[in-house]
């Protein structure tokens, strides 16, 4: 498949790009933080974003959704990274909508992904256990009690925690800490559970659940169980294409804004971007750039195309936009001199952002021995 937008597609960036300038650019994520907002981001965007169907572009229309598909959402979360929108539609439509389309049975999807593509439910999944990404250390445990099930454990940088309706709660069923299967899933009520809210240095909502002789039953479990690992697994491979997607749009404002700096600063009587030095340094930055936006789309394509290298691909594009990202970044903060690291210039927000997105369900190192793994070394 060619690695261009369609013509339905480009309309669908034009759109994003306009409603997110206007409606939600770095100056209101600003806002949210000085005010220290109680819900992390605006409530009337949300519901404008909802509107515009964004909150169910990727569920089928059968579940009420507008069956678009992963590549309009990437377009979107590609907007969303250069103007560092601050809503819930990584943590509810890109994962946990993800999770349930790929884990759940067929009631729960008509009982879940309709009442989130209308904007009424949000969710959240509790993967994470320590200060890295490590699904298969999962020490959660899920421990049979009659006809369900009791939960116990802990979990950090749940995205959007404190504003979730439910949870998608990952939970070790059988084998030991540390083994690949053995795992299961399980939707949990917010108030069934112990959250409290931590905000990281991107100004966005994380969350710590603590889980304490929880019990469910087995409608709870969401889907199969001896399948659990497998739709785990996926879900995260497109979560992570869509982080990439975001750390694309982030990486592309900042090389921009950064460029332009270039020709309007001078010093010594001249302008810092006739500078070779500098000139070398942005040539480097646009490559890498080009490189990434293709690596992207081309993953973005292979979720709705079903290709059998998904993980390949997924894995192997978070590895790279994080490597770009980090790049990007810390040469925006350089060449702005001085005033990059003033919190008053807004190209500081751009890398704290990064650092976030970038160990958000596995940074580099993580990703890259995984590729490594995932091609027989």
């Amino acid at each position: 498949m060619a690695l261009v937008l369609s013509e339905e597609q480009l309309m669908l960036k034009d759109s994003a790009t306009g409603f997110l300038s206007d409606k939600a650019p770095v100056a209101a994520l600003r806002k949210l933080r000085d005010e220290k907002n109680a819900t992390g981001y605006c409530k009337k965007l949300w519901r404008e974003m909802v509107e515009m169907g964004w909150a169910g572009i990727t569920i089928p229309e059968e579940f009420g959704g507008a069956g678009y598909g992963y590549t309009g959402l990437g377009i979107i979360l590609e907007q969303v990274g250069r103007n560092l929108t601050a809503s819930p539609l990584e943590s509810t439509v890109l994962v946990a909508a993800t999770v349930i389309s790929e884990a759940g049975t067929q009631a729960q999807k008509e009982a879940l992904l309709p009442a989130i593509a209308s904007g009424e439910l949000l969710v959240s999944l509790a993967l994470q256990e320590g200060a890295l990404h490590a699904p298969h250390k999962t020490a959660t445990t899920a421990v049979p009690q009659g006809d369900g099930y009791v939960l116990n454990g802990c979990k950090t940088l749940v995205l959007d925690a404190h504003v979730a309706n439910q949870f998608i709660i990952v939970a070790r069923i059988s084998g030991a800490v540390g083994d690949a299967n053995g795992l299961g899933l399980f939707l949990v009520d917010a108030d069934q559970v112990e959250v409290s809210r931590d905000i990281m240095v991107d100004s966005r909502n994380y969350g710590t659940l603590t889980i304490t002789n929880v019990s469910v039953s087995s409608s709870a479990i969401l889907g199969r169980l001896e399948t659990a690992d497998a739709s785990l697994s996926r879900s995260l491979d497109i979560a992570n294409i869509g982080l990439s997607a975001q750390l694309l749009g982030l990486s592309m404002e900042a090389y921009e804004r950064t460029l332009e700096y270039l020709k309007q600063r001078e010093q010594f009587g001249e302008l810092i971007g006739s500078f070779q030095a500098l000139q070398h340094r942005a040539a480097e930055m646009y490559t890498e750039l080009e490189l990434c936006k293709s690596m992207v789309l081309r993953s973005l394509q292979a979720i709705d195309n079903n290709d059998t290298q998904l993980s390949l691909l997924a894995t192997g594009t978070k590895a790279k936009l994080c490597e770009v990202a980090e790049i990007v970044t810390n040469e925006a903060i350089q060449m702005h001199g001085g005033i990059g690291m003033t919190d008053e210039f807004e190209i500081g927000f751009f890398i704290k952002r990064a650092r976030a997105v970038q160990v958000t369900f596995g940074g580099y190192s993580y990703h890259i021995d995984r590729f490594a793994k995932l091609s027989g070394f």
